[in-house]
């Protein structure tokens, strides 16, 4: 009999979501200010950690493996186990520089050799998971039930938001505070990831369903491998001939150019010495600031787009949100300039920042779902998150050694010069939009 009648979704749902995020939000954002603390210079730090976005931006290359071999549930666990191994062995791995090389900020990244292998795993696993976790969730559920849940993947997707970049952030800072002792602080708190992400691994183990619709396209009776790739081909051959490609692709690299820049030295910034040009912050205050605070307004930015968007469409809310997406960046140049030691101030000047990203973020996301619209809308989409993922790592890549010659100050007006970007590709957008399209 089909278990999945006798599991409900609440039993795996959240879950599944939480630990879809974990992962991601380690290698992608915990790692940053990981090294910033540990005293690896921002132009190396932005280079690496932003080529660890690799396999987001290249996953649709291998989703098709994910159909092809095993069952869904079976990459979802099996990608678990492995990232709750990595996350072991990179408590075992954090190296320790000494105390005079991380104040410098001249700690040489080839100490992170290790480190760094085990989140390229790590990043390998989460996208694969990613693939194998989306698909999962439209068998396991009737499409009546994937409408009633998906508020709340959502939901326990930034709830692992908060909790790795604030909680586990705010772990760290309470360590090394009372020890006074950097690569402990992150050392314990790559523990305490390992124990709760094996932990919650070890639970799907029992908690997620096997539906009977959850096969490998090899199985008896199936397609064959060969029909599945020329189809893949096909699906490839079809987005790159669709009208107005070439604008939509450069709208996906250009739309988020200022966020691009800004998120990767925001972290580094904040903990920065005022004699830096930073805030000099706390791991702590970080924590709560820009991992707590931050994703809140984040994500309420995000929900409210999405009405807004409902009510008058995507043609008529793009002029908005693109307004939103770079207006807030002037709260980055305040902050550099003044330097406020108040939290309050440098909070208030994070939620704007983040509450107008998400809601401009809205826009970017529904024009995805709008190019895609066609016979491979969902193959299309990937192909367009793939675009998504490669417009943060390029810019991020160079954020750093930019950072270092210009200085905080600077680089955040250049942040603004670049949001003249976001306007031209707005501009051109715009013009091939449906006004009906995203109106509910």
């Amino acid at each position: 009999m089909n278990n999945i009648k006798k599991i409900s979704p609440w039993a795996w749902v959240p879950t599944l979501y939480f630990a879809q995020g974990i992962p991601y939000f380690i290698v992608n954002n915990i790692s940053v200010l990981m090294f910033a603390k540990m005293g690896v210079p921002n132009g190396d730090m932005a280079l690496f950690t932003s080529l660890l976005y690799l396999p987001w931006t290249i996953k649709p290359f291998w989703s098709p493996f994910v159909d092809i071999i095993k069952t869904k549930r079976w990459w979802v666990v099996s990608m678990q186990i492995l990232m709750s191994i990595a996350f072991i062995l990179l408590t075992l791995t954090i190296p320790r520089p000494d105390e005079a090389t991380m104040a410098a900020g001249t700690t040489p990244i080839s100490m992170f050799t290790l480190t760094l292998i085990l989140f390229i795993i790590t990043a390998f696993a989460s996208a694969t998971h990613d693939i194998a976790a989306d698909g999962f969730y439209m068998l396991a559920l009737k499409s009546g039930e994937q409408a009633e849940f998906v508020g709340i993947r959502s939901t326990f997707y930034r709830l692992a938001s908060i909790f790795g970049q604030g909680v586990l952030v705010a772990i760290a800072g309470a360590i090394e505070l009372k020890y006074d002792n950097i690569p402990l602080s992150w050392t314990i708190t790559m523990l305490v990831t390992a124990v709760m992400f094996s932990a919650v691994s070890l639970y799907h183990l029992f908690a997620i369903p096997k539906p009977a619709s959850d096969k490998s396209v090899l199985a008896p009776g199936t397609a064959s491998a060969k029909a599945i790739f020329k189809e893949f081909g096909r699906t490839f051959a079809t987005y790159f001939t669709k009208p107005g490609v070439l604008l939509a692709i450069i709208f996906m690299l250009l739309y988020r150019l200022p966020e691009a820049f800004l998120i990767k030295m925001c972290m580094p910034f904040l903990v920065a010495s005022k004699e830096a040009g930073g805030l000099e912050l706390s791991t702590a205050e970080v924590g709560i600031v820009y991992g707590t605070i931050g994703v809140i307004f984040l994500t309420l930015g995000g929900i409210l787009g999405g009405l807004f968007a409902s009510r008058i469409g995507l043609k008529k809310s793009i002029w908005w949100m693109a307004a939103c997406m770079t207006l807030p960046c002037l709260t980055f140049v305040y902050l550099a300039i003044c330097q406020p030691e108040n939290l309050f101030a440098i909070s208030t000047a994070i939620a704007i920042e983040q509450f107008g990203y998400g809601f401009g973020f809205t826009a970017y996301m529904l024009y995805m779902m709008y190019f895609s619209e066609g016979e491979f809308k969902t193959s299309h989409y990937a192909i367009c998150t793939a675009f998504m993922a490669l417009s943060m790592m390029i810019p991020g890549m160079f954020a750093g050694y930019i950072q270092e010659a210009i200085g905080y100050t600077n680089f955040f007006w250049m942040v603004i010069i670049c949001c003249i970007a976001t306007v031209i590709v707005t501009v051109f957008a715009d013009r091939r939009i449906d006004p009906e399209y995203g109106k509910k």
